[in-house]
C-alpha cells in the first residue's frame, strides 16, 4: 500500500486493509426523478480504482437495482407489490453493472457480478460456494460486484437491505475492512434535522450506543436502509472481528485512507471460524429444541453439548444437521447448533439419560464444536 505510514495515519486498521469491503446505497446512486446518477457513480468508482491502484482488493456491495429500473420503466416511486419491484429489478440490475463495467473499465479494471439472496448464505453448502466464488474472482483480479438478487428473491427469503449483506460478505470474502456508505455522514447522537447533535466518532463496545436513538429512513426515498441497519450491520462485522466505518459517500476516499471521517465502529472479537459465523448470522433455524434450566447452564455456562436428558419439547419440522434454536424455559434463545436428528425422532428422546437409550442413540443431540451461543448485540 502506497501513501502515509500507517502510523500518521488517524484509522490505520481500515487504512492497513488489504482486502476491504465497500458498500453503497441507492440514495447515493440515484435520484427519483432520474434514476442513475451516472456522475455520482462514477465518482465512486475512481475512489475504488484508487484503492485498487494501492495494492489493495476492494469488494463492492452495491444496491440500486430497483432505484435504476425506476426510470426506464417510467415509475415514479419504489413498487409497493413484489412483482414490480422484480421487474424494476430485472431492467435496473442489467443496466446499474454495465454501466459500472464501463466506469471500471477506463481504469483497466475488470468487475464480475455476484447476485446472492438470503437462501444463498442461510444454506450451508451455498455459504461456501460464495466464498470460493468471490475468492477466485479476486485471484484473478476481478474486482466482485455484489448485490441482492432482487429478480428472484421473494419477501420470505430477503435480506431486507444491503447493510447486512455487506456485513456477511467481509466475513464470506475474509475482509480486513468494511465500510458502509450512504447519504448520511455517520452516526449521530441525535437527529440532526431535527435539533443539536454530535457525530459519535468511534464505537468500542455496544454501551456506546445504549442511549442513541437511531433514524429508520434514508432521506431521498429510493432506498430501504436508515441508520438503525447500519449499526446492526456494523455491530455483526465488528463483533466478527472486523472493524467497519459508517460515513457518506462523499468522504469515501478519506474513510478508505484511514482519516477521521464518519464513525469507525472498532473490532469487538476474534474473527470466528466460518461455521460459526455461518450459525450465528447466516443460517435460518428450521425448528427448535426446548431447554430445561440445566441445560440451560450446561450449555451457556460449561460450553458442554445439548444431550438429551436436557430436552422438555421441539417445535418445527427439521432434518439431521439442519440449524436449530436451543431455547430457555422463559423463552430465550441461548444458542444456534445443527442437530443431529430428525424432528420424528426427537419424542422418543426427549429428558432421558444418554445410558437408557438404544445404542444408535447414545450421541449429543447438538455437540459443542456444532453450536455457537446467541445473545444481544446491542
Amino acid at each position: 500500500m502506497s501513501g502515509a505510514p500507517l502510523a500518521a495515519v488517524a484509522r490505520p486498521e481500515i487504512a492497513g486493509a488489504g482486502r476491504v469491503v465497500v458498500k453503497v446505497g441507492s440514495s447515493s446512486l440515484t435520484t427519483l426523478p432520474g434514476g442513475l446518477d451516472v456522475d455520482r457513480l462514477t465518482a465512486l468508482v475512481e475512489v475504488l480504482a484508487g484503492v485498487r491502484a494501492s495494492g489493495r482488493e476492494v469488494v463492492l456491495v452495491s444496491s440500486g437495482a430497483i432505484a435504476a429500473g425506476l426510470a426506464p420503466l417510467g415509475l415514479d416511486g419504489r413498487p409497493r407489490d413484489l412483482a414490480t419491484a422484480q421487474a424494476a429489478a430485472s431492467v435496473g440490475q442489467l443496466r446499474l453493472v454495465q454501466t459500472y463495467a464501463d466506469a471500471f473499465a477506463r481504469h483497466g479494471i475488470t468487475v464480475g457480478q455476484v447476485l446472492l439472496t438470503a437462501d444463498d448464505l442461510t444454506r450451508r453448502s451455498h455459504y461456501r460456494n460464495a466464498h470460493r466464488t468471490v475468492e477466485r474472482l479476486l485471484s484473478l483480479g476481478v474486482l466482485p460486484i455484489v448485490n441482492e438478487n432482487d429478480t428472484v428473491a421473494t419477501e420470505e427469503i430477503r435480506f431486507g437491505d444491503n447493510d447486512r449483506l455487506a456485513a456477511l460478505v467481509a466475513h464470506v470474502a475474509q475482509a480486513a475492512g468494511l465500510v458502509l456508505l450512504s447519504d448520511v455522514d455517520g452516526v449521530y447522537d441525535g437527529d440532526p434535522r431535527t435539533g443539536p447533535a454530535q457525530l459519535v466518532d468511534t464505537v468500542r463496545d455496544p454501551a456506546d450506543l445504549a442511549a442513541v436513538t437511531l433514524g429508520s429512513a434514508s432521506r431521498n426515498g429510493v432506498g430501504t436502509g436508515g441508520m438503525a441497519t447500519k449499526v446492526e450491520a456494523a455491530f455483526i462485522a465488528a463483533h466478527a472481528g472486523v472493524p467497519v466505518v459508517v460515513t457518506s459517500t462523499p468522504q469515501a476516499a478519506q474513510a478508505l485512507a484511514g482519516e477521521r471521517v464518519g464513525t469507525l465502529f472498532a473490532a469487538m472479537g476474534r474473527r470466528p471460524s466460518a461455521r460459526q459465523f455461518w450459525l450465528r448470522y447466516a443460517s435460518r433455524p428450521r425448528g427448535r429444541l426446548l431447554l430445561d434450566e440445566g441445560a440451560v447452564v450446561a450449555v451457556r455456562e460449561r460450553h458442554a453439548s445439548l444431550l438429551a436428558a436436557g430436552i422438555t419439547g421441539t417445535a418445527g419440522e427439521f432434518l439431521a444437521d439442519d440449524p436449530v434454536e436451543l431455547v430457555g424455559p422463559d423463552g430465550t434463545v441461548v444458542a444456534r447448533g445443527l442437530v443431529a436428528y430428525d424432528a420424528r425422532e426427537m419424542p422418543a428422546l426427549l429428558g432421558r439419560k444418554t445410558g437408557d437409550l438404544p445404542p444408535e442413540h447414545r450421541r449429543e443431540v447438538v455437540h459443542r464444536d456444532e453450536m455457537v451461543l446467541v445473545g444481544r448485540l446491542r
